[in-house]
């Protein structure tokens, strides 16, 4: 029985800064009052994204739909995004 030890293995995760973009237009049967008294404004996307989400139906249909992801210069990335990166890059989790 040869036991000689597993060789490490390298799990390493590339990861980049990505500038995403997303244009929805949809058309929704709700009740009135329901998104006219959202005011805060994250509440009021996720509500939306959520129905988005869901998919068409009898109550929601999609007019306009275009998503775009692509990689960017890091330099472009707030200094927060930077350090993060850096984190992540050298975390051991990442070896």
């Amino acid at each position: 029985m040869n036991s000689k030890p597993l060789p490490l293995q390298k799990n390493s995760v590339e990861v980049s800064v990505f500038e995403c973009e997303i244009s929805l237009k949809f058309r929704i049967i709700e009740e009135a009052g329901l998104l006219r008294d959202m005011s805060d404004k994250e509440q009021l996307i996720q509500f939306l994204l959520e129905s988005f989400i869901a998919g068409n139906d009898d109550f929601l249909e999609t007019q306009v739909e275009q998503v775009k992801a692509y990689k960017v210069d890091e330099i472009k990335a707030s200094p927060q995004m930077r350090r993060q990166l850096m984190r992540l890059r050298n975390s051991p989790d990442n070896i």
